[in-house]
């Protein structure tokens, strides 16, 4: 729960890598819709078709070497295209900000959703990451929040359904696999709150973006190395085209999550969650070959009204 760069916003000066010209503080909630339409394009479609593009890329990596890899490329290229351009790189103040973020997003959002597609298919994986906007809700309601009852049945409506999918077979497969996948929405959740709140000068929003991928694909890296992860032969075609796609769009698709958790309503920033579980588990069945149950026939349109109900109700 990633062209070149510039194309995500390419009127942008953070997102086009020169940080010289941005905003030493955007504001949250301050673009237009119009500015917003390519970073949330990114999200709603890119990010439902990277499901598949992991389990395509786990037939030839490891589950934490394939996203510390992937995100050690991406972020390196996003800080040399930043440098490059003459934008400024995070100083030791956003560093510090940024290693718990990257790994909060990366290790334990992004990480744990690959150890669970080793044995959980990409569609019921992708339904399950589509509860993080719940979670943040549940969050802002533990920091004195006062939900409002369209809220609670969103809150209600999404767990619920999570708590249907695990009933069915299609979440049974592994009960590791399983727990990993119900923590990773948790994390990605902290993660964006957390990022929301870390300094942004001197550095732009490209080069905070860049320095979490490449933080928190070392620690996952590492963490896989350690225990005992190897790449074993030389990949397929498959898993390598997957593993270039999830890093170049994959980039693109987290560089427009991060411009848009800074600069628009958080209401649009996570409705990329109502999309993206129906493009998964279509893509997953069409392209995939993947058997669906009845639970997730059922719980993919719950969890995408249940986000819808929560958000909207957020927003207003």
């Amino acid at each position: 729960m990633s062209a070149s760069l510039p194309a995500v916003l390419p009127h942008d000066p953070v997102i086009a890598g020169d940080d010289r010209l941005a905003p030493a503080a955007p504001q949250p909630g301050r673009a237009s819709l119009s500015r917003a339409l390519g970073p949330l394009a990114a999200v709603y479609i890119i990010w439902g078709s990277t499901y598949l593009g992991m389990r395509f890329a786990l037939e030839g990596f490891p589950p934490l070497l394939l996203s510390g890899g992937r995100f050690i490329i991406a972020g390196a290229a996003v800080l040399a295209f930043v440098a490059a351009r003459g934008g400024a790189l995070p100083d030791r103040r956003q560093w510090k900000n940024i290693v718990p973020v990257g790994t909060l997003l990366l290790v334990c959002g992004n990480g744990f959703v690959a150890l669970a597609q080793v044995h959980i298919g990409s569609g019921v994986a992708a339904v399950v990451v589509a509860t993080m906007p719940l979670w943040m809700g549940l969050f802002a309601i533990a920091a004195g929040e006062r939900p409002s009852r369209r809220e609670w049945l969103g809150i209600l409506l999404g767990f619920g359904a999570v708590a249907l999918l695990s009933s069915g077979k299609d979440l049974r497969a592994d009960v590791g696999a399983t727990l990993f996948l119900l923590l990773a929405p948790l994390c990605w959740a902290a993660g964006s709150m957390l990022s929301r709140r870390t300094p942004q000068a001197p550095a732009g929003l490209m080069a905070v973006a860049g320095a979490q991928m490449l933080a928190g694909g070392a620690v996952a890296l590492t963490i896989g190395l350690l225990l005992g992860e190897r790449v074993v032969g030389m990949p397929g075609p498959r898993p390598l085209l997957a593993m270039g796609y999830l890093i170049v769009f994959g980039t693109i698709g987290f560089a427009a999550y991060t411009w848009l958790l800074r600069n628009v309503r958080p209401v649009l920033a996570t409705s990329y969650a109502f999309v993206n579980p129906l493009l998964a588990v279509m893509l997953g069945a069409l392209l995939g070959g993947e058997e669906l149950g009845w639970s997730t026939l059922i719980a993919a349109p719950a969890v995408a009204l249940a986000v819808a109900l929560a958000v909207t109700a957020r927003g207003r």
